[in-house]
């Protein structure tokens, strides 16, 4: 079975990785723009053979896994060139551009669209790890599109990492993790940003900064190359939560400017409710 990555990061690298541990057939083919990328994971065995886009030909299966709006400028392409029994799916954290991009292609029967939960705020091969989809949510959109017999062929391996299928409409899919992920993101790099402006002097930061501090920024050492395409691909329903966001924080030092905390203590309590919510999320 030939896999052909493209884009050979910590998501793209990671199914490399598992799909090599669950399927003894596996050879997996690594396609980056980096050269860089791909020797370091032919180094350290993330893949098999270093190879280009148009030997995706013989792919059995196509996996791409890099910034949404690369995503979108090469899916017509990768259908082009795929035979008719290959599945071609992506990993991106949008999929209404991309599913509408693909709608009429003549091949949209190979193509599925998915949107694994997962992932570090760490980058490249280097990054890629056993066992980062296991117990995972997989939000897949369009299934009725796809041709059956890839379907099945998707879910064997999403099945065999130990990922939680989640059937979603890609419209549905990118307002709703607009706020569960989208958002978590820019309040990090803004919360980043806020504390490097204020603290001009690092080692103060350094020296202060707790494990709730480090927690609550540490999606800000996320990469831009990927999270930039995101935010402009969801840009409206992007807005629409930094409104309802920027709202809250509003109200929230409004009661700090009356004094207001025993309100101010109502609404955190309140907010406890999420860890029943989150119960069982790692």
């Amino acid at each position: 079975m030939k896999v052909f990555v493209v884009g050979i990061g910590l998501i793209g690298g990671s199914f490399a990785i598992d799909i090599k541990a669950a399927f003894n057939e596996a050879e997996i083919y690594g396609v980056d723009r980096s050269e860089e990328n791909l020797n370091k994971a032919l180094e350290l065995g993330v893949i098999d053979q270093k190879a280009t886009l148009p030997e995706i030909e013989k792919a059995a299966i196509v996996i791409i896994a890099i910034p949404v709006d690369a995503t979108v400028s090469i899916i017509n392409e990768v259908l082009d060139r795929v035979s008719d029994n290959c599945l071609v799916f992506d990993v991106g954290s949008t999929k209404k551009k991309l599913c509408e991009m693909v709608a009429s292609h003549d091949k949209r029967r190979n193509y599925l669209a998915a949107h694994p939960i997962a992932g570090t705020e760490f980058s490249g091969p280097q990054a890629a790890i056993a066992n980062l989809y296991r117990g995972k949510t997989n939000i897949v959109c369009e299934v009725e599109k796809t041709a059956f017999k890839l379907q099945e062929k998707g879910m064997e391996i999403f099945s065999r990492l130990g990922m939680r299928i989640r059937y979603m409409d890609p419209v549905s899919h990118d307002r709703h993790i607009a706020y569960v992920s989208h958002l978590s993101h820019i309040s990090s790099f803004m919360l980043g940003k806020t504390v490097i402006e204020k603290e001009k002097n690092e080692r103060d930061i350094f020296d202060m900064a707790g494990s709730g501090f480090a927690s609550t920024v540490r999606l800000a050492k996320s990469s831009p190359d990927m999270w930039a395409p995101i935010f402009k691909h969801n840009k409206e329903n992007v807005i629409e939560t930094l409104q309802e966001y920027i709202a809250n924080l509003t109200q929230f030092k409004e009661l700090m400017e009356k004094d207001d905390f025993d309100e101010i203590y109502k609404e955190m309590k309140d907010t406890n409710h999420i860890k029943t919510i989150l119960k069982g999320i790692s």
